[in-house]
């Protein structure tokens, strides 16, 4: 079984989240100054150490790699912004690429939503600030010059002699299988046999129909929430200050409910499984966060070897992890203060077991 996990390349500064949120913002902003809205209510996370990295650096993503490896996790798969041939967030993956001494594999999972305010949460109308778009042959042809630097790379991660591409919304394309056509042609002219193309199941997208979509890959908690109605009600704060909150003012989904239904959902061959962390996106999106409720190391190891033993038995030797380092929605397997490696040490008795 092979291990990937999602992996946020948002902690080191851009110009774009500069002008939109102020000088210094990354990812770490909103973990820090993340509060407990109800009693019992675990925030701020913070990292073990206090190591609040820098991805810039590219002996940040070395130790990472070197943590995964050691605890079982077998590539990264970075989250990838394209506007038109703009980039945001790329500078990790580039480190990556020309620092072939970091022997870990990875992939690309292409976010391919306009950039907006709300990515991070913010309150107000949803203000796009880089609109997604696709064009056609000419810019096929530049994004996929960028890709090919990457699928060259030894480490890149391969199926079938394939490079392994996830795209986040593939209904969103237009003309998604003129492109996904354009780009396996040219794949092949570099040596492939093709591209392994998974769509992301996110909510409802199921376009694994399409005879240029190699397999598919549920995004959890995400796939799994939008099926169940999630708990809400019980009494608001009477004001912004107040700290200890009823616990019913948010939205929230006991984790052991999540996973049951995750586990319910029939898969075959060529459908994976992802297994998360924790689910709790209040950093970002504070009153209108969701919430899991009961998350912990045993227990995601508990859950984690049935979604292996169920994906081996389905004939899929991938699991997905959400996430690597998704802080601002409490879902990560690096260390923090409270949990230290149990979270990673539980990838790695499951991955011992064979």
């Amino acid at each position: 079984m092979k291990y990937l996990a999602f992996y946020l390349p948002q902690f080191h500064e851009i110009p774009e989240n500069n002008d939109a949120w102020g000088h210094g913002f990354t990812e770490w902003t909103n973990v820090r100054k993340s509060v407990p809205l109800f009693v019992g209510h675990r925030q701020p996370r913070i990292p073990l150490n206090k190591n609040y990295y820098d991805l810039s650096n590219p002996e940040v993503m070395a130790w990472q790699a070197g943590l995964a490896q050691k605890y079982g996790v077998d590539g990264f798969v970075c989250y990838h912004y394209w506007f038109n041939g703009r980039l945001v967030l790329e500078k990790p993956t580039l480190n990556l690429l020309s620092h072939p001494e970091i022997p870990f594999h990875f992939c690309f999972a292409w976010a391919n939503e306009p950039w907006t305010k709300t990515w991070h949460g913010a309150g107000g109308d949803k203000e796009i600030l880089i609109a997604q778009t696709y064009g056609r042959e000419d810019e096929w042809e530049k994004h996929y010059l960028y890709f090919r630097q990457f699928f060259l790379d030894e480490r890149y991660l391969k199926r079938e002699n394939k490079p392994i591409l996830l795209i986040y919304r593939l209904r969103n394309i237009p003309e998604f299988n003129r492109m996904i056509r354009y780009w396996k042609a040219r794949a092949v002219e570099d040596g492939f046999d093709g591209i392994f193309l998974l769509s992301m199941n996110a909510s409802r997208e199921h376009v694994g129909q399409s005879m240029y979509v190699d397999g598919t890959v549920d995004f959890e908690p995400n796939y799994t929430k939008y099926t169940m109605a999630p708990v809400s009600g019980g009494l608001k704060p009477k004001a912004k200050e107040t700290v200890l909150w009823n616990r019913f003012a948010l939205n929230s989904i006991r984790y052991d409910e999540i996973y049951q239904r995750m586990l319910q959902q029939v898969h075959g061959k060529g459908q994976y499984r992802t297994a998360f962390a924790d689910y709790d996106d209040s950093p970002r999106r504070h009153e209108r966060a969701i919430v899991t409720q009961g998350s912990s190391p045993s227990r995601f190891g508990k859950y984690l070897k049935e979604l292996t033993e169920k994906s081996l038995a389905e004939g899929n030797d991938m699991v997905f992890l959400n996430a690597w380092n998704e802080w601002g929605e409490g879902n990560y397997l690096e260390p923090d203060e409270k949990y230290g490696f149990t979270y990673l040490e539980q990838v790695r008795k499951i991955k011992q077991l064979g």
